[in-house]
């Protein structure tokens, strides 16, 4: 359709017809309808008109169902404009791929891009035309459940991942029947939230909003992003979906968005519990007034806009405006076309969970592993007394709180996958403890509202039993694999954990199994950074594997016996213990830096723990050896049209071919304002066969040095810098170089 023929649709809209095009419903308002007036709507509401007129839906799938609401729709709908699905297809729709934390330890925007790709197949042929993906939000504090669905602590890397997606869910056209329309969230600063505390403030200079926390979501939007969704925090003390300077002026204006702008769920109605709206008629216009196009699942909206107009409080323009939008969005999908777009029941079938697919989540799995300890213990030597001993063991629950999309049962777990491998007459196969304790799973289930998806509890005498069975199997075994790890309702939204540490009914079962086999081997499920202290310095190897969705048992079984070898690296730093965080690499030199070896007292520090975390960002082991040269550089002086190519030649030193990324870091020595002592700004990954040596060369440019400055601007600043290049974000591999005028 032609931009003319939309603004004649538009203009031939009634008023209560436009503001309805900006409501978005549930999937439940459309399957009964007397229940749902008497229960959902009453509370909502919404009118019976409302809910026919509504212009998107969110959390409902499948091909056949969401045709015959389309259907259904179309026929009630004065001009017959398509309605819009929309679903959270976070990392995976069936076909279930590592959390984005997880893919974030790949080091691979262009595996992303392929997982994001095979997700909107899958969700595009259930009759979705949008996913609300990627999560670019800036994460440092792990005690933030959703961290999980952020690709970690770096500006950088998140921009990459953050673009990776959305080509990956958009492809090249929209109106692809295998593609979806990707929303970039949350805007701005959610993965701030005060005390890792889910929904809270964030208070963020507006410095560190733009140099640290704005980027990767500009990443997305200049990638194509065709939504972006607001975020529930406030931003200088404005919530973000009725912020009119954050979305205008900086969204909008600077960043040249231009599409859909859609608040979370229930987010304008929330700003009156923040105290910024005095009811829902104010945040009716403080959201419009900063382009909300789409209020999802609130009346705020439906309830108040025509009145507000009619009565001339809000502009009729402004509502145009946003539906005019909407209006976009649905013709670049191709709607207008094709209101039933990619949904096909029958190549659902074909689709979903499909040969290439499940093999991309299990090599997406095995590259995000990351080995955070071995002591000469992996690969496992196959003709050893195995023991498997541990809840994740045989736990289909392997995929996260947030792919509610997929099913457990297609899951395959490390008990399926080590059958096909391992002898069975050397191998045991126990869990050994629940997932959770009953206190944890008191405090974290039970008051979360989670009683249905609980672990199920057992008897005082059946824990000791698992126990006994799991020392004793200990006993007779060369080494224990223990898959240990948080419930997968442990991480994810609504789930802020004061404490991050693994159960402490498995810590038990470690203990007790360290007791008597100190060859432990464990595998770490979880969402977040965890505090493992005890587990890394007492087992003789870890392997980090979060969450990795639909093939993480064939995945880890094939990194345990070395079919594949460990490259993940670290996208969020493992904290000493809770008391560090937020933490993360790239932290700012205070004025009396605490310098290895330093002995006095006066200095930024603590006198119980460390200051570096237990793991830092971008470290990961592998299963051979690699040795970086000095870094080299082709000159020690660039003006600003000027390049360096800074280089290393890096060795493969073991016995195994191997995989290893080369980091590259930049540190501006001083500035008009503190800059971090360090920034990712570029890496490499290279396999290398034994004794293979290759360089590496990385191309700086001045681009690469800006920053916003004192004075505001985005410049670089003439003076000195180091290049570290290494293997993680600690090397003291480094070179000097001058930026001149």
């Amino acid at each position: 359709m032609r931009q003319e023929e939309l603004q004649d649709l538009l203009n031939g809209m009634s008023l209560q017809e436009k503001i309805d095009q900006m409501l978005q419903l549930t999937g439940d308002f459309y399957e009964d309808a007397d229940s749902v007036m008497t229960g959902p709507a009453g509370e909502l509401g919404v009118t019976e008109e409302d809910i026919r007129m509504a212009g998107s839906i969110l959390g409902t799938a499948g091909a056949k169902t969401l045709k015959r609401i389309q259907k259904n729709y179309m026929e009630k709908q004065p001009h017959h404009i398509p309605m819009l699905f929309m679903m959270d297809v976070i990392h995976g729709m069936k076909t279930i791929f590592p959390i984005p934390l997880g893919q974030g330890a790949t080091f691979e925007p262009e595996l992303s891009r392929k997982c994001a790709q095979a997700a909107a197949k899958e969700a595009a042929v259930s009759g979705l035309h949008v996913t609300f993906a990627p999560m670019a939000d800036l994460v440092r504090d792990a005690r933030w459940g959703r961290v999980m669905e952020s690709t970690g602590e770096d500006t950088y890397l998140n921009g990459l991942f953050a673009a990776a997606m959305v080509k990956g869910f958009q492809g090249d056209d929209l109106s692809s029947p295998e593609q979806v329309a990707a929303c970039v969230k949350h805007f701005a600063a959610y993965g701030a939230a005060q005390a890792g505390r889910d929904y809270n403030t964030v208070e963020l200079s507006e410095h560190t909003l733009r140099e640290y926390y704005l980027p990767a979501y500009k990443a997305g939007i200049d990638a194509g992003a065709a939504l972006v969704m607001t975020s529930f925090n406030t931003v200088n003390g404005i919530p973000a979906s009725t912020n009119e300077w954050l979305m205008r002026h900086i969204l909008r204006d600077e960043m040249g968005f231009d599409g859909v702008l859609i608040s979370d769920f229930s987010a304008i109605l929330e700003t009156v519990a923040h105290g910024y709206a005095k009811d829902s008629r104010e945040a009716a216009v403080k959201a419009l007034e900063a382009g909300v196009d789409i209020d999802m699942m609130t009346n705020v909206y439906a309830a108040n806009l025509k009145k507000l107009a009619e009565e001339g409080s809000v502009l009729i323009s402004l509502i145009d405006q946003c539906v005019m939008r909407i209006l976009e969005l649905k013709n670049k999908l191709g709607l207008f076309e094709n209101p039933y777009k990619g949904a096909d029941e029958e190549k659902e079938k074909e689709v979903i969970l499909c040969k290439e697919h499940r093999a991309l989540a299990r090599e997406a799995a095995a590259k995000s592993f990351v080995l955070l300890k071995n002591d000469g213990i992996l690969p496992l030597d196959m003709e050893k007394r195995t023991a498997f001993i541990g809840p994740f063991t045989d736990d289909k629950q392997i995929k996260s709180s947030w792919s509610f999309t997929g099913d457990d049962k297609d899951c395959v777990t490390i008990k399926e996958a080590a059958e096909n491998v391992f002898d069975s007459r050397r191998t045991t196969y126990l869990k050994g403890a629940p997932v959770i304790g009953a206190d944890s799973r008191l405090i974290g289930f039970k008051l979360a509202g989670f009683q249905e998806d609980a672990p199920k509890e057992i008897t005082a005498e059946e824990e000791r039993q698992m126990l006994c069975e799991a020392i004793e199997a200990a006993e007779k075994a060369d080494v224990v694999i223990m898959p240990l790890g948080e419930h997968y309702l442990q991480s994810g939204e609504a789930t802020s954990r004061g404490e991050i540490t693994v159960p402490e009914v498995q810590m038990e079962l470690f203990r007790a199994v360290r007791a008597v086999n100190p060859n432990i081997v464990v595998v770490l499920f979880n969402g977040r950074p965890l505090d493992i202290r005890e587990i890394s310095k007492t087992a003789r190897a870890v392997l980090e594997v979060w969450r990795p969705g639909t093939e993480g048992g064939n995945a880890i079984v094939d990194v345990l016996t070395g079919k594949a070898d460990p490259s993940g690296k670290l996208p969020m730093s493992f904290p000493y213990c809770v008391g560090q965080v937020p933490v993360h690499y790239n932290e700012f030199f205070t004025g009396r830096p605490n310098r290895k070896g330093m002995q006095e007292r006066f200095r930024s520090r603590y006198i119980d723990i460390p200051n570096a975390p237990l793991y830092p960002f971008g470290y990961g082991l592998s299963y051979t050896d690699f040795s970086v040269s000095s870094v080299t550089l082709d000159k020690k002086e660039m003006g600003p049209e000027d390049t360096i190519r800074a280089g290393v030649k890096i060795r493969n030193t073991g016995t195994r071919r191997g995989t290893e990324t080369v980091q590259l870091y930049l540190r501006d020595t001083a500035a008009s304002v503190v800059r971090p002592v360090r920034e990712l700004k570029g890496f490499e990954k290279v396999t290398l066969e034994p004794g293979e040596e290759r360089e590496i060369v990385f191309t700086i440019d001045e681009s690469m040095l800006r920053f916003h400055t004192e004075k505001n601007g985005f410049a670089s600043e003439t003076g000195d810098f180091l290049v570290f290049i290494g293997t993680d974000s600690t090397t003291e591999n480094q070179a000097h170089f001058c930026l001149c005028r």
